[in-house]
């Protein structure tokens, strides 16, 4: 119910991106974050507030820049002139759903601000913390072409993101569809909330009980292992990508009306969890550096069709 919902309201102003509506959804049911990578103009802004508007969340979006300060994300303390006293004043964190644009173009001091918010759901400001709203979801873009002037995310950021989502040109079609939709609604987004908050907790919950088998849960780590014994790669996927397969594969089980879990749910988003995680070799780095990251696609490929199907 809350995917077809949340789905049919997006789509009266997005065309297509259904991986990454799809993406965004899993990762608001399991408190992940995602990274949305694709070049200027694929609406990836658009799609990030109209999913916002279509939970009723609220929504802040942080345009990332060389010189942007952890303060300006988190927020600071302030004078209050009345009282004399310092006082804290929220950063633009501090929102249910959090765009990110063009995390890379931030230097790493900023980037770490955000490390945090992400895993703790929370800001500390000298040495006092502050509760981020509930649910929190981080949507960060990037582009993977104009790399001048930016800051690669460490591994230890970049794998706090539970899914990257490549966003690609739409089809021709899906094109001639933008360009109607566009001229019959200008620049307005009539998109409503879809659920309630009481409905989107049902939700979470319902994908927390969803249930896994011993055999899935070793399918799910047998992928994953394979990565770390891989002669292509200096770095494979760690535990914490194994834990966010498995809560992508529960989400995707309970948005298919399923309450278990099976191999077909880990394939299918097992590429959106990995293809971040794999650092290969140096000599494999300009196969990995293409847009549509092909080589890293065929490598994960390939451990799906070398992992034993359990039946």
């Amino acid at each position: 119910m809350l995917g077809e919902n949340v789905r049919a309201e997006v789509g009266k102003v997005v065309v297509g991106m259904h991986d990454a509506i799809e993406s965004l959804i899993i990762a608001l049911l399991t408190g992940g974050h995602v990274i949305m990578e694709g070049v200027p103009g694929l609406a990836k802004t658009l799609l990030a507030k109209s999913f916002a508007m279509s939970l009723g969340l609220s929504f802040k979006r942080i345009q990332f820049t060389t010189d942007i300060l952890p303060s300006d994300i988190i927020g600071g303390l302030v004078l209050n002139r009345k009282t004399g006293d310092l006082e804290f004043k929220p950063g633009p964190v501090f929102a249910n759903v959090v765009l990110i644009d063009e995390i890379n173009r931030a230097p790493p001091r900023s980037q770490s601000a955000l490390l945090e918010a992400m895993q703790e759901r929370q800001v500390t400001v000298e040495g006092v913390t502050y509760k981020l709203p509930e649910p929190f979801l981080v949507i960060a873009t990037q582009n993977p072409v104009e790399l001048e002037g930016t800051f690669p995310l460490p591994e230890a950021e970049i794998d706090r993101f539970m899914m990257r989502v490549i966003v690609s040109y739409p089809s021709r079609e899906e094109e001639v569809q933008i360009l109607r939709m566009r001229d019959m609604l200008g620049e307005n987004i009539p998109v409503q909330p879809a659920i309630t908050s009481e409905l989107l907790n049902l939700s979470i919950e319902e994908v927390r009980s969803v249930r896994v088998v011993p055999e899935v849960l070793e399918y799910i780590v047998e992928i994953v292992m394979k990565s770390r014994s891989d002669t292509r790669l200096m770095l494979g996927a760690s535990p914490r990508a194994e834990i966010a397969l498995l809560y992508a594969a529960k989400a995707l089980a309970a948005l298919n009306n399923r309450g278990y879990v099976i191999p077909d749910d880990v394939k299918k988003v097992c590429y959106r969890v990995l293809n971040h995680r794999l650092m290969p070799k140096p000599e494999y780095i300009d196969l990995s550096k293409k847009t549509d990251y092909g080589f890293v696609e065929k490598v994960i490929e390939e451990y799906l069709l070398g992992t034993e199907v359990p039946v």
